[in-house]
């Protein structure tokens, strides 16, 4: 009997926690279909941490990159976006192939953003200053029209601006002061 109030009581938590979570992420999408957001959206999954000494930027090869998990990961974000109609003024990403490859499998058309670059290792956490002043100004001068910017970076630049520490594919939601409004895990 009283294995079978612990496994109840362990079931209600269970569904409790999955209706939280659910709800959390309604409420995050209905921010964003508001508009004028600010959402960033770290990488899909690429197994691994950092990058292999000597990559190149312009060098997929020479990257730690998407898995096919991370592929499907990036897709389903589209997908969600689609889902909850979300309107897009542009979409951004660090110059990372696992980031460009996000945007691509996401959403198809995005441009190229310096200022969302990794600052994790040598020698790019040196330029994490300037990178992030590039980042405030962009953001400070931009007019959503109630349309969203969205930013796909890396967890060095989410988490220095927002205090947030997203897992691969995760969807921040900003305002255009960086106060996280909500988040979305997408795996």
């Amino acid at each position: 009997m009283k294995n079978k109030i612990i496994s109840l009581i362990l079931n209600l938590f269970l569904i409790f926690i999955f209706t939280l979570h659910l709800n959390a992420s309604e409420q995050a999408w209905n921010l964003a279909h508001e508009g004028n957001k600010v959402i960033f959206i770290r990488h899909s999954l690429a197994p691994g941490g950092g990058d292999p000494v000597g990559f190149k930027i312009d060098d997929c090869k020479t990257q730690r990159n998407l898995s096919k998990k991370g592929i499907n990961q990036s897709k389903k974000i589209g997908k969600l976006f689609k889902k909850n109609k979300v309107s897009i003024d542009q979409v951004l990403s660090s110059q990372w192939c696992r980031c460009k490859d996000t945007a691509k499998y996401a959403f198809g058309e995005y441009s190229e953003f310096t200022a969302l670059n990794s600052t994790f290792q040598s020698p790019f956490d040196k330029k994490e200053g300037k990178q992030l002043k590039d980042l405030y100004n962009y953001v400070r001068k931009w007019d959503g029209n109630g349309k969203n910017l969205v930013l796909i970076t890396h967890y060095s630049i989410i988490t220095a601006v927002t205090n947030a520490v997203p897992s691969s594919g995760e969807i921040v939601i900003a305002d255009k002061n960086f106060k996280v409004l909500g988040t979305i895990q997408t795996d």
